[in-house]
């Protein structure tokens, strides 16, 4: 399996649909809750090239975008084979 790393915020539906699903999946990630850890919404921004809200997801440097994103990614057949290549 890939690293899977999810930034989310507090009372947020769209990252805790993105963690059921992942979850759902058998998926093991890592999130960092920008909210809990102000300094790691830079990072966040960096890495997904300027991306302000949560989730971000990340599959190793992948950057997959948000919630919606990776339900796409499901309904499409891709997201398997994003996590398992």
């Amino acid at each position: 399996m890939k690293n899977v790393v999810i930034y989310t915020g507090n009372l947020c539906g769209f990252c805790t649909a993105a963690k059921n699903l992942l979850s759902n999946k058998g998926v093991n990630f890592t999130e960092i809750n920008v909210h809990s850890n102000p300094e790691k919404r830079a990072e966040m921004m960096q890495r997904s090239n300027g991306g302000r809200t949560v989730p971000q997801i990340f599959i190793d440097d992948l950057h997959v975008g948000g919630s919606d994103d990776l339900h796409m990614l499901e309904r499409a057949g891709k997201l398997d084979a994003l996590l398992s290549a």
